[in-house]
C-alpha cells in the first residue's frame, strides 16, 4: 500500500484550519501598529513572512519550528555514536530565514527556542555544543546576528529524551521597492532553485518508512549513503541568491519556499493563476530513495516533499537569465520550471511531465 504523509501521522486539515482561525483574530490586533506610526501592508496575512510597514523600510518577522528532524539526529546517534546536531542547528536557523526571505527581507537576528522535558539534555555528549555551534553557522550564513533565545525544561510535555526546535527571526526590506509582493502577470516565469535533499519536511513519514525497513535508517540508498545519513544533510540556504538579485536589480515578483505542501505551494498567492510546470530538477537520491521504496505515488511526492526544488522565483521573462545567473553567482544549481498564466479565476498548479495536477482547494492556507 503507497505511504502518504496523512497516514504517517501529519494531517494539514486541522493545522492549516487552525492556521485560518489565527489569521482572522490576528486581524482584529492591526490598529495596535498605529501608535507606533505604523501599518500593516494589504494582503500580508497567509504569506510566510509577516511585515510592518514604516516610511522608508519594511520589517518582516517570522516563527518556525524545524519540524521532527531531530528525531532522526537521535536515532541515528544511538546507532552509530555520532552526533548531526551541528546540521540540526544550520537547519533551524535556515527554515526560519528561507521563509523571511520571501518577502524580500533580509534577516538582521535570529533568535533560538529549544524546548526539552529535562535539562540534563544539554549535558548529554557533545549534542549541545553541536546544536549550539550548528545555529551560530546557519546564522552566519544567512548575514544575521544570533540575538538570543530561550531554553525551557517542560517536563511533562516535552519527552525527557527529546527536544523541540524553533526560531524566530527580525528581518529589513530597504529600500521598499525590493519587496517581493506578488505582482504577477500572465507570461511570468518560474524559476526553480535546487535542493540538497528532503530538507525539513515531511520527515515524519521519512521516520514511518524507516520504522518499516530491516535496517531502519541504516539502509543504504543509491548514493552509498545510510538513509539517516542522507535524510540530514543540512537544508540549502537561499537568503544569498536573495540578496544577490537585489545587488542586481532582479525584481522577483514573488517567491516560495518549497516546505510544507510540497509544490503545492507554488499557487500560495491568492490571486488565480495557474502554474504550468514544464520541466523538472532532478530528484535528490534520497527522495528517489523515499518514493520508490514507499511506496509513495508521484502525487503524494511532490505534495508533500521538495523534490528537487527547495525555493521558487517568480520573475518577469526578460529577467529569466538574470536571476539564473545570480543563483549561480551564489553557487545554487537553478532552471526555468515552468510559466504562470492567466486563466480566468482557475488557481491550480500543473506538473505537465508527470500528469499531475493540483488544483486550488489542495492548499487552504489564508
Amino acid at each position: 500500500m503507497p505511504l502518504t504523509y496523512q497516514e504517517a501521522g501529519v494531517d494539514y486539515g486541522p493545522l492549516d484550519a487552525f492556521k485560518r482561525a489565527c489569521q482572522r483574530e490576528a486581524a482584529g490586533t492591526v490598529a495596535a501598529l498605529a501608535q507606533h506610526g505604523l501599518s500593516q501592508p494589504p494582503d500580508v496575512r497567509g504569506e510566510s513572512a509577516y511585515l510592518v510597514e514604516a516610511e522608508d523600510e519594511y520589517l518582516a518577522h517570522v516563527e518556525e519550528g524545524l519540524g521532527t528532524k531531530n528525531l532522526v539526529a537521535d536515532a541515528m546517534l544511538e546507532l552509530t555514536g555520532k552526533s548531526y546536531y551541528e546540521n540540526i542547528g544550520i537547519d533551524t536557523v535556515v527554515t526560519i530565514v528561507n521563509d523571511l526571505v520571501t518577502s524580500g527581507a533580509l534577516p538582521l537576528s535570529v533568535a533560538m527556542h529549544a524546548a526539552v522535558g529535562d535539562a540534563a539534555w544539554f549535558a548529554q555528549g557533545t549534542r549541545g555544543a553541536d546544536l549550539a555551534r550548528g545555529f551560530g553557522e546557519g546564522c552566519r550564513r544567512s548575514g544575521a546576528v544570533w540575538g538570543g533565545g530561550e531554553t525551557p525544561a517542560l517536563r511533562g510535555i516535552v519527552d525527557a529524551k527529546t527536544i523541540v526546535l524553533a526560531g524566530s527571526a527580525i528581518g529589513r526590506i530597504r529600500p521598499k521597492s525590493n519587496r517581493i509582493a506578488g505582482q504577477l502577470a500572465d507570461g511570468d516565469v518560474i524559476v526553480l532553485l535546487g535542493s540538497r535533499g528532503v530538507h525539513t519536511n515531511g520527515l515524519t513519514l521519512c521516520r514511518e518508512l524507516a520504522g518499516r525497513l530491516p535496517d531502519g535508517f541504516l539502509t543504504r540508498i543509491d548514493d552509498g549513503r545510510s538513509l539517516g545519513e542522507a535524510l540530514l544533510d543540512a537544508s540549502e540556504i537561499y537568503v544569498p541568491f536573495v540578496a544577490e538579485c537585489q545587488r542586481r536589480g532582479v525584481r522577483i515578483k514573488y517567491a516560495v519556499h518549497i516546505t510544507g505542501h510540497g509544490w503545492r505551494k507554488l499557487m500560495r498567492l491568492p490571486e488565480p493563476f495557474v502554474y504550468r510546470i514544464s520541466a523538472l530538477p532532478e530528484v535528490p537520491a534520497v527522495l528517489r530513495f523515499i518514493q520508490k521504496t514507499g511506496p509513495v505515488e508521484q502525487s503524494e511526492a511532490y505534495g508533500t516533499f521538495n523534490m528537487g526544488a527547495g525555493f521558487a522565483a517568480y520573475v518577469g521573462p526578460g529577467d529569466a537569465g538574470a536571476c539564473l545567473s545570480a543563483a549561480k553567482a551564489v553557487g545554487l544549481a537553478a532552471m526555468v520550471g515552468g510559466t504562470i498564466l492567466k486563466q480566468g479565476n482557475r488557481k491550480a498548479v500543473e506538473i505537465l511531465p508527470l500528469g499531475i495536477t493540483y488544483e486550488a482547494d489542495s492548499l487552504q492556507v489564508r
